[in-house]
């Protein structure tokens, strides 16, 4: 990654261009996980134009260039320069993926560059125009307006409210609570195992594979965590700990990615043994909301997947995509494979009782694998 640092960081300024493809996001990634790394570099008329920080797996039958941390990734972007909206146009867009698979032949099978927001920040993709399938997951966001009370004003803010003062009366009968931002790298690493240990419990409660279990992501996320400085902010972690009786308790997490005006909540956690009926998690996300409000933040980022509570909370739904390209016959069959279940993901997600059996026959499939003494 070095050689391209100084470009790489000078992408990293413009806000178009998403925090996971920081520089140092990356190397955290590469480092944790020993990444196999294909790093693009473009240029259009003799300058630069994009950098593409890929990452190779080698799967049974093809190889994929991935953007690096796709996995743990809500927002793909690429690195583009300023002038990369308007300037690209469909030969420019045909020109590109013609050129970046040639680049790729004989490395990798094919590329997928995946939840990449059709539009973003009112702008336009520069991938806009390569061939692509709709990702059955959108991203939610929510605008802030300054204050609390202009940016709930969006929303329903009397039920916002009553539901914040029904969290806070719970927890003031069991002794009260302190809203915490962690403020050193020691802070950052405890908030951050009690998350691991919150997020564990209740994976294994639904009978779903535990997406954070591998020793390679938790270093991933506590190299983060250990930078608590500079824009972009990597990793800021958010928690609600309790007084009184349980002092020190930590009954709900919440991990922040901070650029510019914009904000990611990469995850959340709660204790729902200790505080569960209290919705700690929505009382954090209150407070979180109302601290950045008047902080500058203007976009609080709910990341991908369709949950209640990131509706009750946004006003903005964003459309992804998932840009493919095969670069080899392999890669042709993995796109077709590709395209085929992203289809029947979006079809049952389209059904809500369809939905529902596939969801109780996967925790049920786990729940078989884990009385087996192996994993699903």
């Amino acid at each position: 990654m070095e050689p391209l640092e100084a470009e790489w960081r000078a992408l990293d300024s413009l806000a178009a261009n998403s925090l996971h493809h920081a520089y140092d996001w990356c190397r955290a990634w590469a480092e944790a996980h020993n990444s196999n790394l294909l790093l693009l570099r473009v240029a259009f008329g003799g300058e630069l134009f994009l950098i593409l920080p890929l990452e190779i797996r080698h799967g049974r039958l093809f190889r994929t260039a991935r953007l690096i941390g796709t996995e743990h990734s809500n927002l793909n972007t690429g690195l583009f320069t300023a002038e990369a909206s308007a300037a690209m146009t469909p030969a420019l867009a045909h020109a590109l993926a013609r050129d970046v698979s040639m680049a790729l032949n004989g490395v990798a099978d094919i590329l997928m560059l995946e939840r990449v927001p059709c539009e973003w920040r009112g702008s336009p993709s520069p991938f806009a125009a390569l061939p692509g399938v709709a990702n059955p997951n959108a991203s939610f966001q929510l605008p802030l307006l300054g204050s609390i009370q202009h940016t709930l004003a969006q929303i329903n803010a009397k039920r916002r409210r009553k539901k914040m003062r029904i969290s806070e009366r719970r927890l003031a009968e069991m002794g009260g609570y302190d809203y915490v931002v962690a403020r050193t790298p020691d802070e950052a690493q405890a908030l951050l195992d009690t998350f691991f240990r919150q997020k564990a419990t209740r994976f294994a409660a639904l009978g779903l594979p535990d997406v954070f279990q591998q020793a390679e992501t938790t270093a991933f996320f506590h190299a983060l965590a250990a930078s608590q400085d500079g824009d972009p902010q990597l990793m800021q972690l958010n928690a609600i700990r309790l007084k009184g009786e349980h002092d020190g308790q930590v009954v709900a997490v919440a991990g922040l990615s901070l650029k510019g005006d914009h904000v990611i909540c990469q995850f959340g956690s709660i204790d729902e043994v200790l505080a569960g009926d209290a919705s700690p998690g929505e009382l954090l996300f209150y407070r979180m909301i109302e601290r950045l409000s008047v902080q500058g933040v203007r976009l609080f980022d709910f990341g991908v997947g369709d949950q209640l509570y990131k509706r009750s909370w946004c006003t903005i739904e964003t459309p992804l995509r998932d840009i493919i390209l095969p670069v080899t016959l392999p890669g042709h069959l993995a796109a077709l494979r590709h395209h085929l279940v992203v289809r029947a993901k979006a079809a049952a997600k389209s059904n809500k009782a369809v939905y529902a059996r596939l969801q109780r026959a996967r925790r049920f499939r786990q729940g078989r694998g884990d009385s087996r003494g192996t994993p699903d």
